[in-house]
């Protein structure tokens, strides 16, 4: 008489080998599926833009020589360009001497001009043109230019005849149009249903754009201030064209003087959330008077980190009194 648990473990093993004999089936993991991007809204219902926001990047203004007829990078020519580019730019390179560093002012440290091309891949900011170049100036603007450029070339008789960077009044990236400089390129945005405000970093310039209108909405009736009254900023109005912020700016200075524009300045700009981490940013200038034709650009800011601090530029200004004397003691 067989007995019983031996009886069971034979089943057992016969079971057991049965299947292992069969290959095995794992039900896979089911990954999850990434959640699409939506555009962050406000409670008005518009794209939400709100936040801190760079601008830096390697990306060049105008496209260089060598790179004429190209329009965009691949990676790998990217990759290429960041490097030859960061290895160019950095002024504590080994070579560099004394004397470089008193000319050039400031060591690597104190620049943030971006780490790599802008993820859009171009070759260029500037986008029309269709050669990634600004246009010509027009024989009168190129005059005032000249007469500019004779009096830095002088020694200066007061403030009014240092340029405005200098003087902490105006710099080529506080906008608009608002493109990168050596540093100081992050923007805090604030934004209500009527107005959004722009809070850059150099110069610790605010720009304020009216955002009156319902959803996908005219202006309301909102036209610029008088011609009369000009700002460094100039007057920005804005309106939304789907999820895209268009800002119309006009009434700027004769003095500001971007890339060689005049007081007929008028940039219009586009703003527009492509991603959690992108914003797209779009320019286009014209100015009759000052260029032989309109044109345009764009570049893509990612999300700024930390917080945003006032810019101090020169403390209280003392540089100003400090170069006069200079020039006062050149002269004797």
């Amino acid at each position: 008489m067989r007995h019983p648990s031996l009886a069971l473990l034979v089943v057992a093993v016969t079971t057991v080998a049965a299947t292992t004999a069969q290959p095995q089936t794992i039900a896979p993991n089911k990954a999850k599926a990434a959640k699409p991007w939506t555009v962050p809204r406000t409670p008005d219902g518009h794209p939400d833009l709100q936040g801190s926001w760079s601008n830096a990047t390697l990306t060049p203004f105008e496209r260089p020589k060598e790179l004429a007829g190209k329009e965009f990078f691949t990676e790998q020519e990217a990759a290429e360009f960041t490097r030859t580019t960061l290895e160019r730019a950095n002024r504590d390179r080994r070579g560099a001497t004394a004397q470089d560093d008193v000319g050039g002012a400031y060591n690597e440290v104190w620049f943030e001009r971006g780490t790599k091309v802008g993820s859009n891949l171009r070759t260029s900011i500037v986008v029309d043109p269709p050669d990634g170049r600004v246009p010509a100036l027009t024989p009168g603007a190129r005059e005032a230019a000249a007469a500019r450029a004779s009096v830095q070339a002088r020694p200066p008789e007061g403030p009014e005849d240092f340029t405005l960077p200098v003087r902490c009044l105006q710099w080529g990236n506080s906008g608009p149009p608002m493109v990168p400089g050596p540093y100081n390129n992050n923007y805090r945005i604030v934004q209500t249903h009527d107005y959004l405000v722009i809070n850059v970093e150099m110069i610790h310039d605010a720009r304020i754009i009216l955002l009156n209108g319902p959803l996908n909405g005219p202006l309301n009736g909102r036209a610029h201030i008088a011609p009369g009254i000009r700002q460094w900023l100039g007057d920005s109005v804005g309106h939304w064209e789907g999820d895209t912020l268009v800002v119309d700016t006009t009434n700027f200075t004769g003095k500001t003087h971007f890339r060689g524009s005049d007081e007929n300045l008028h940039v219009v700009e586009r703003f527009t959330r492509t991603g959690a981490e992108t914003l797209r940013y779009q320019f286009a200038i014209d100015d009759p008077t000052a260029f032989i034709r309109p044109w345009a650009g764009e570049l893509v800011m990612s999300p700024a980190p930390g917080r945003l601090y006032e810019y101090a530029c020169h403390e209280g200004n003392y540089s100003l009194a400090h170069m006069l004397a200079g020039a006062r003691a050149a002269e004797k």
